[in-house]
């Protein structure tokens, strides 16, 4: 199966140009391929794992993926899929979010033996003379076509209007494209369905000014079945940087992914096979619950490691009770199981309290929580693990020793709290 094929199973693709010819470019070559990714933020978030998947897809049937980051484009911004101008970046934010990208990236990448290459545009485009590039790169454009392109178009449109620094926006990524080509046989490039209009000039640019055929791929903006946009949540983005976003709440992210989503999501945030994740759509109730298990597990395994993983799937199953993953589920996942399953684990050690005391004017804090769990032998002790990160209720890390733990805390009468990575205790309020 060619890694065509295997992008649009499992549902990467939206679009792609010479479809024919890039098919069997794909089938006959060793290609390299790249992705570009703003660097406007330290971390990317669950909204770029198509792009990151598909790189790593591309990767793991021998062809070698470039993550490009806009260090020259990100000090413009792009105005793709964009109502209003982005905040302009310095080059010293630049700088720190791209180290922090390739941290992510190489959870997913192998960027050893230049397996796969991390680079930034602005090793070429800051160096550019403006009128050597208007004549040579300029005259190549036409002004009426690119307001005809829907990114374009939507900011013309907007309130705030396209400002001439954004209109040469699709001249620099083609040129990124061009000189990508040039310096290392890139002849693929791929993103979301919002860069359709710039992946279509790169094209263009290469076979004018280098007499090749080059080519596209878009991958569809992800929603969920509700309608609402991948990784957005009540709380925010889904970041991949565990400082954001801790590995556990990652996990409890993808579990409680809804019905409709888990065999969409299986095939594009996993590597399983194909033909277990289409076996899921047939299932429902606890079965499809032990789905979203293995769909949370291996994604979080994926973008934290199995170690951070086993944390949070040994987490949730403390709380919520160990769910019955069936041996014949998606049997190349590597979650544990216990095929019968448990009722919520009664053996975790516990102790009471009075709800009246969470209410009460003087109140709790987590650091009087974890005395009366016998998880810390003394409130210096218990400030100490919560300064260290390794204090947590219901899940969630406590920032601060003063942190006050009220009635909103409390989950079916419970309050689960865990001290460093395997320490539990179940505090049950009492009337």
């Amino acid at each position: 199966m060619s890694i065509l094929d295997i992008l649009q199973e499992r549902g990467f693709i939206e679009a792609v140009t010479h479809e024919e010819e890039l098919k069997e470019y794909l089938n006959s070559n060793k290609v390299t391929c790249y992705i570009g990714f703003d660097p406007t933020a330290s971390s990317l978030h669950v909204g770029s794992l198509v792009c990151i998947m598909a790189l790593a897809h591309m990767q793991r049937m021998g062809h070698r993926p470039i993550a490009l980051v806009g260090g020259g484009t990100g000090l413009i911004g792009d105005p793709s899929g964009k109502t209003e101008m982005r905040k302009v970046i310095t080059q010293e934010q630049i700088d720190e979010n791209k180290d922090g990208i390739k941290r992510q990236l190489s959870r997913f990448l192998d960027f050893s033996d230049d397996k796969a290459l991390l680079l930034d545009n602005g090793d070429w485009l800051k160096s550019l003379h403006y009128i050597p590039f208007l004549r040579d790169i300029g005259r190549h454009f036409s002004v009426n076509r690119m307001i005809k392109a829907e990114s374009y178009k939507m900011r013309i449109e907007s309130d705030e209007g396209l400002s001439f620094i954004e209109f040469n926006y699709m001249l620099l990524q083609a040129y990124d494209f061009m000189e990508l080509s040039r310096q290392y046989g890139c002849m693929l490039q791929m993103g979301g369905s919002d860069q359709w209009g710039n992946i279509v000039a790169g094209i263009d640019l290469v076979r004018r000014t280098q007499q090749k055929s080059a080519f596209g791929i878009t991958f569809p903006l992800i929603t969920t079945s509700s309608g609402i946009k991948m990784g957005k949540t009540h709380k925010g983005a889904v970041w991949l940087d565990p400082e954001r976003t801790t590995p556990y709440e990652y996990y409890q992210f993808w579990i409680n992914t809804d019905d409709a989503d888990v065999v969409r999501f299986l095939s594009l945030f996993t590597f399983l096979p194909l033909d277990e994740i289409q076996a899921v759509g047939e299932l429902e109730g606890a079965q499809l619950n032990a789905a979203k298990a293995v769909l949370a597990f291996e994604a979080t395994t994926i973008a934290h490691g199995r170690e951070e993983a086993l944390n949070a799937f040994e987490s949730t199953v403390a709380m919520f009770g160990r769910p019955a993953i069936a041996d014949s589920l998606l049997l190349s996942s590597t979650i544990p199981r216990q095929s019968g399953g448990d009722a919520k684990e009664d053996s975790l050690p516990s102790s009471t309290c009075e709800m009246s005391l969470l209410d009460s004017e003087q109140g709790l804090t987590a650091v009087d929580l974890f005395l009366i769990a016998g998880l810390a032998g003394s409130k210096g002790e218990a400030r100490r693990l919560i300064t260290q990160g390794g204090g947590y209720v219901n899940g969630q890390r406590v920032n601060s020793s003063d942190q006050k733990i009220s009635s909103a805390d409390v989950n079916g009468g419970e309050i689960i709290l865990r001290a460093g990575k395997k320490k539990f205790h179940k505090i049950i309020m009492v009337k």
